[in-house]
């Protein structure tokens, strides 16, 4: 579905990625772990079109879109939610998922879209009116989420969605998130939360300083005596 090919990326003269390759499939649930500063938010950002790579090539579908522009990304299908959730507080609930469809294609089945959604989220629905800001913190991840798949997204890429939330919380998003997965779509997952992320994962990647150093299924990570010693604790 998607792959990228020996992608260099910078911040200026600062080297971020180093020939980083990887392949989405179709269907997967892709996750990619590595230490905090190891590249994984810069890797999303390149593949969202928030940063150029000086070097590489990024295939979507077998066409290239390392130059295209992040509207044309989003509009294939490749959404992104941002680490920290990036709602817009001061606006409502409703208003913020009404955001999330700001493509032509998405505008066209906003409340079919708005009904799925509160199937998925039945809480939203009755905060409908409620300012963003006012939520919990895991009900603002939960509506970051729901406001990227307003968009009816192909591929949906998402950035320490657990990030600071309780393990209840925690869990709750990433059964969501393995449910989603099963529904047929394509997630690619960055994390710190390890255990969790591996456990619903079916492929995984290990970044550290820029570069690829393992890749695998995420069952084989969760016992590799390396990966536990490093990434576990264990």
């Amino acid at each position: 579905m998607l792959k990228t090919e020996s992608l260099n990326v910078f911040y200026d003269e600062l080297q971020a990625l180093i020939g980083v390759s990887i392949e989405i499939h179709e269907r997967d649930l892709l996750v990619i772990i590595g230490s905090n500063g190891a590249g994984k938010t810069t890797l999303l950002k390149t593949l969202s079109g928030l940063l150029r790579p000086r070097e590489g090539r990024i295939l979507f579908e077998g066409e290239p879109i390392e130059n295209e522009p992040t509207d044309r990304i989003c509009m294939r299908g490749i959404i992104q939610v941002p680490e920290g959730r990036k709602l817009f507080p001061q606006m409502t609930v409703r208003e913020n998922l009404e955001m999330g469809a700001y493509l032509p294609k998405a505008k066209g089945k906003l409340e079919e879209r708005l009904l799925e959604i509160f199937q998925f989220f039945p809480f939203l629905n009755d905060r409908g009116r409620q300012f963003a800001g006012t939520l919990s913190g895991g009900e603002q991840q939960m509506l970051a989420i729901a406001r990227a798949l307003m968009a009816g997204p192909r591929l949906l890429m998402l950035d320490e969605p657990t990030l600071g939330l309780s393990p209840k919380i925690a869990l709750e998003i990433y059964t969501f998130l393995k449910r989603l997965n099963g529904s047929g779509m394509s997630l690619l997952l960055v994390s710190q939360d390890v255990i969790q992320a591996l456990k619903i994962s079916n492929r995984a990647y290990i970044i550290e300083n820029g570069q690829v150093i393992m890749e695998g299924p995420g069952q084989e990570f969760l016992r590799n005596p390396k990966v536990k010693e490093a990434y576990l604790g264990i």
